[in-house]
């Protein structure tokens, strides 16, 4: 039941017919995880935290940072270093202290997704690398639950509801992952603050029309928004009977340079002088954070390939490995005897293990 004070706080829900006391009884009692408390899930979280979910999980591994407070609501600069789910998990409890929120400071992985997956009713994937967006499709098929799919790319975003009453999934959009190369995430190429709240918050409305039963869920269906023409298109999208998920594995993408090829940055650390430095992320890249060294973008790096010519024991960095990885397989080409490795993790780990 309602107590007096929950009646008065979701009054306004209560008033919609669609919703009454049922309804509000309904979300009470709703269990929901959010992968991720970055972009998407902090607009996620506040507005479930807000409707009065019952009880939320939050799942992170990273830390506060502060190139996530343009976009990254939840989080104050006094934030910054904490972990997401803590800071977070504090946050929303503030805004609603009848419900309950539960913190996993860990990574989603194979190992503990199905289990995770069947303490809730409803999964929201919120994640910014599109290994988890397949790691989570799969477990949501394993363990029978809905999957809320959010995606944003600069002034783009994509929502949909994979495995809704056992309808299609994300693997029926996309069967298998592309290489790392052709999906950078917003660290790499930016995004508009403002565009994964929009995208956030129609994740959130899919996850309370089905609590609530009201409405049409988006599933075989894949909205398209674009920020910039204000525009949005709904493509609809079948089950595809081929694709058979019975197992759940990691995902490991194989770059072409070899696992010996990369070091640490603390290996770099301790024979600093031994490297030459090529950084391959873009100009405003360069700007905000650097190692020093030679500035190659990578869209660049063919027609400048010259400037490394004399230069041995090349360290090539970027955000997260996957460019530099692509910069020396492109290097490798035309320096077939040069000595050459990528900044494992790139300067994500560096700031990490900064505030470590």
């Amino acid at each position: 039941m309602l107590t007096e004070k929950e009646k008065q706080r979701y009054l306004r829900h209560i008033l919609l017919k669609e919703i009454g006391e049922a309804g509000q009884l309904k979300l009470k009692q709703a269990k929901v995880l959010v992968i991720g408390a970055g972009g998407l899930g902090c607009p996620v979280l506040q507005y479930l935290t807000a409707a009065g979910v019952g009880k939320i999980g939050v799942i992170d591994a990273d830390l506060v940072d502060s190139s996530n407070l343009q976009r990254q609501i939840l989080f104050a600069e006094k934030n910054i270093g904490e972990p997401k789910v803590i800071a977070a998990k504090n946050k929303l409890q503030e805004m609603n202290s009848s419900i309950e929120i539960v913190s996993y400071n860990e990574r989603l992985t194979a190992k503990n997704a199905v289990n995770l997956f069947s303490d809730y009713d409803i999964i929201v994937e919120g994640s910014d690398n599109f290994i988890t967006k397949y790691l989570a499709n799969d477990a949501s098929v394993l363990a029978g639950k809905p999957l809320v799919f959010g995606s944003i790319f600069k002034f783009e975003g994509q929502v949909s509801v994979f495995n809704y009453q056992n309808g299609p999934t994300y693997r029926c959009l996309f069967p298998e992952p592309g290489s790392p190369e052709e999906m950078p995430s917003c660290s790499e190429v930016g995004v508009l603050g403002i565009l994964p709240g929009i995208i956030g918050n129609l994740q959130a409305n899919e996850v309370l029309k089905m609590i609530l039963g009201i409405g049409n869920v988006l599933w075989g269906k894949l909205l398209l928004f674009d920020a910039l023409e204000m525009q949005t298109r709904i493509l609809p999208f079948s089950k595809n009977t081929d694709v058979e998920i019975t197992e759940l594995k990691e995902i490991n993408f194989s770059c072409e340079t070899k696992p010996g090829d990369s070091i640490s940055y603390q290996e770099y650390l301790e024979s600093r002088s031994s490297f030459t430095l090529l950084d391959v992320r873009n100009h405003e890249e360069r700007i905000s954070f650097n190692l020093g060294g030679l500035h190659i973008p990578l869209s660049e790096l063919r027609n400048r390939c010259d400037e490394l010519a004399s230069d041995d024991n090349l360290l090539v960095y970027c955000a997260s490995g996957i460019r530099s990885s692509k910069a020396i397989s492109e290097l490798k080409k035309i320096f077939s005897g040069k000595k050459m490795y990528n900044l494992e993790g790139g300067l994500k780990k560096v700031k990490l293990n900064a505030v470590n």
